[in-house]
């Protein structure tokens, strides 16, 4: 179905019974997306989120790829057009029968049936690539660590989880480079938010400090009314300021300071999630999970604002 018709075709039904609200979030390895998923879907609850990876579209296995001229990161090396199918169908709230990528393995697995709930969170390498499958979601995010950022973060995960050594990590990031210069940066284009976790330029903060993170709110779709909430709030937490992105054109950016005391950080997030006027109990516990014990204020904070959109795009 082409981009437009899809667009029409939710665009008659409101998000509901038969047509979930439907969230993708893009960037490169390691970048944080699976993060950022589960601590969306744990407030949610399971009974309402079912969450994909389109990772799970790769056309070879791990071994496979060992002989090929371009990485993961290549259409190429994807079921681009079987993606594109399957997140129509999604988005009209039908099944599919998705294929499986292990990635402890980097084998492909049998095939498992999908059948979307409520709300359907889609992350990845690739699921802003083409209009087709940007015209499936009512939200979309890129995430923007720092590049230095973001190779720490894969190095751990693939040498403690994925059973690779650093110097093959290290080899692997620069093969993938040019194709991910190619291929996913670009999405940060077309994305409705783009989020950046790092610290904040110019402060310096003893090692162990928390990342803070950046949050370019573009115009199109609506964000919530931060100003007159920041208004009654501390501005330790968290601030508003006008930016310029990278087409020049002004956008307002949410800055959310990972330094500041967790005690001051709750107040806010209560304050944001009442001033909201969504129903239900303050999710505030469940937000901000890295695992293994530890917790980031800031991610929890940007967890909230999606949240919102999650929660408003559904009623």
């Amino acid at each position: 179905m082409p981009h437009k018709l899809i667009r029409m075709q939710r665009g008659r039904h409101q998000a509901g019974p038969g047509r979930p609200t439907m969230l993708a979030i893009a960037g490169d390895s390691a970048a944080g997306k699976t993060t950022l998923s589960k601590g969306l879907a744990n407030p949610l609850g399971p009974e309402r989120v079912t969450r994909i990876c389109v990772d799970d579209y790769h056309r070879y296995d791990r071994q496979e790829r060992k002989n090929l001229p371009f990485t993961a990161l290549h259409p190429e090396c994807n079921y681009v057009e079987i993606m594109e199918q399957h997140l129509q169908l999604l988005a009209t709230g039908q099944p599919i029968l998705k294929p499986v990528y292990d990635h402890d393995t980097g084998q492909l697995a049998r095939p498992e049936l999908v059948e979307p709930r409520e709300f359907v969170i889609v992350e990845g390498l690739l699921p802003l690539h083409s209009r087709l499958t940007r015209a499936c979601f009512d939200i979309t995010v890129y995430l923007d660590p720092p590049e230095d950022i973001r190779r720490q973060w894969k190095i751990k995960r693939d040498t403690q989880k994925r059973g690779y050594g650093v110097e093959q990590v290290h080899a692997e990031l620069e093969r993938r480079e040019p194709e991910s210069a190619a291929f996913i940066r670009p999405q940060r284009a077309v994305a409705d938010l783009v989020a950046r976790f790092a610290p904040v330029a110019g402060r310096y903060d003893p090692p162990g400090t928390p990342l803070s993170a950046e949050l370019m709110l573009r115009p199109t779709i609506r964000h919530p009314d931060l100003r007159r909430i920041l208004a009654e709030s501390d501005q330790r937490a968290l601030h508003l300021s006008l930016a310029r992105d990278e087409d020049g054109l002004p956008v307002d950016a949410l800055h959310v300071h990972g330094y500041v005391p967790r005690e001051e950080s709750r107040v806010v997030q209560k304050a944001i999630w009442s001033r909201l006027g969504l129903e239900g109990g303050e999710p505030v516990e469940m937000l901000g999970d890295l695992g293994n014990g530890d917790r980031s204020e800031a991610l929890a904070i940007t967890q909230l604002v999606l949240l919102y959109h999650l929660l408003t795009a559904a009623r």
